[in-house]
Parts: structure tokens; sequence; C-alpha cells
């Protein structure tokens, strides 16, 4: 009996830190959340003041209307939905054939092609804007959709990410559907990329978070405000000597709208997604 009380015992402490530490983990990433859309119903004075307030004294929703009023939002979306719509699409593509070809097929210099692949996702990504940069100004697509996707076209993540997804699926599937008459372009697309549905899934979700949050190449590339992503059209809101905390904290809460709204959405694909790379 002893024992047993003991392992209850100790098997609800541990349940109890694990909650604990979870509650307290989820805390931790909301508060910048809800300090946003505090600070975006505050007036100026109350967001710079010291020791800081949490709730406003009186909800300014003024805020909103000055930030829809800065900054043209209807082009800032519209250019933001067209980069990852065709970033994802890009990744997916290609990311999907030259993973199965580094997987499944047999040529010369692959082991050699897919080094530099892995070489281009060890070195950071902001080596390669100088170059990138060049290329797009010397095709005269500055400040065009294109530029914005300019970088996406290629992912070497997705190619390595899909790779091993094709290195799970076992031989023998490619060489029945050899048997049955499918050539190699054909065994591709009927036979083994339909079962890397839950890693595209997961290509797709990681490939749309970071275009979306991408800063830095949209605010070198596109120098006009309405060829702007949202990240790097908010970045302009942010003054060189002060700042209107609020109005920024407003724009910033109208940009996460589209992505929250998607996330409600395809809540059970996205988790579906993550989980199931993870089981891989």
């Amino acid at each position: 009996m002893k024992s047993k009380n003991s392992l209850r015992r100790s098997y609800a402490v541990s349940k109890f830190f694990t909650y604990f530490f979870l509650i307290l983990g989820a805390l931790v990433m909301i508060f910048p959340f809800a300090w946003m859309i505090l600070t975006s119903s505050k007036t100026v004075p109350e967001s710079m003041q010291i020791p800081p307030t949490v709730l406003p004294e009186q909800v300014m929703f003024d805020n909103f209307k000055d930030a829809i009023a800065s900054l043209p939002f209807g082009s800032l979306y519209w250019n933001t939905i067209l980069m990852v719509f065709f970033r994802v699409v890009c990744a997916v593509l290609f990311s999907s054939m030259a993973g199965y070809a580094f997987a499944k097929l047999k040529f010369r210099g692959k082991k050699l092609l897919f080094g530099i692949v892995l070489v281009q996702m060890a070195l950071p990504s902001q080596i390669f804007i100088i170059p990138q940069y060049q290329m797009v100004a010397k095709m005269g697509m500055a400040n065009t959709v294109f530029a914005l996707v300019f970088p996406g076209l290629v992912s070497a993540f997705g190619v390595f990410f899909l790779r091993q997804t094709y290195l799970g699926i076992p031989d023998e599937v490619g060489e029945a559907a050899y048997l049955d008459g499918c050539n190699k372009w054909q065994t591709f697309y009927k036979i083994m990329f339909p079962l890397t549905g839950t890693s595209v899934a997961a290509l797709t979700i990681f490939t749309a978070v970071f275009a979306y949050g991408d800063l830095m190449w949209p605010l070198v590339v596109n120098s006009d405000l309405k060829m702007m992503t949202m990240s790097s059209g908010l970045s302009t809101l942010k003054g060189q000597f002060s700042t209107n905390f609020p109005v920024l904290m407003a724009g910033s809460l109208l940009a996460m709208l589209p992505m929250i709204v998607l996330y409600l959405i395809f809540q059970r694909q996205f988790v579906e997604g993550i989980a199931g790379t993870g089981g891989k």
C-alpha cells in the first residue's frame, strides 16, 4: 500500500510540475501578443509611461484609423498573399522533384549537388541578399511581385526535407510501379508524390509562415510602398527619433489577422502536418 501511495504521490507531483511549466511557457508566449493588443488601445504618453501601465485609461480606436490611413493595407495584403502563394507553390513543386531525384534516382554528381544544397542551408540567408538583388535589378524586375518571390523559387530546406521523406518510402514501391509500366516521371507524380502528403503540408506551413514574416528582402528589393509586404510596410511606421507605438501596434494587429484567420480555418491541418512530420 505504501508503495502504491508513494507512486501515486510522485505521479501527482510530476504531473503538477509538468502542467505548471507548460502553463508558464504558454503565458510567456502569449504575453507579447496581449501587450500588443493593450498598447494598440493606449495613448502615446501611456505607451511610454514608466513604470508601464497594463490597462489603458480609455480605449483608443483612433489608432486603428491612423494605421489604416498611414499605410495602403489593401496593396500590402495583396502583395503579401501573392508572395506567400507563389513561394509555397515553387517550394512544393521544385522541392518535391529535387527531393525525389536525390533520394531515388542515380545520376552523376548527385552527392556533389546535394552537398551544395546542404552548404546553402548552413549559410545565413543574409549573404545572398546582394547577389540576389543584383540579379533582380539586371532583369529590371525591382518593385514587382516577382522580386518578392525570387528568393523563394528554390528552397534548400524543402529539398532536404522532402528528400528525407522519400528516403523513408521503400524502393519496392517504385519498382512495383515500374513493373506496372510507369516511367520515372509517372512513378513520381502518380505513386511517390501522393505518399508525401503530410510532409508537403508541413513544408507548406513552414514556407508560408517564413514568407509572411520576411522583412529584410522585401524592404531591400521594393522601395515603392505600394509594392511592399505587410512586414516591410509596417517598418515604415517606425520613426527615426520617436515612434507612435500605439499606431504601430494597431498596424501589427491588423497585419496578424490573415494568419490568425487561416490558422483557425486550417487548425487541424496545421497540427497534423507538424505532428506527422515529427513522427517521421
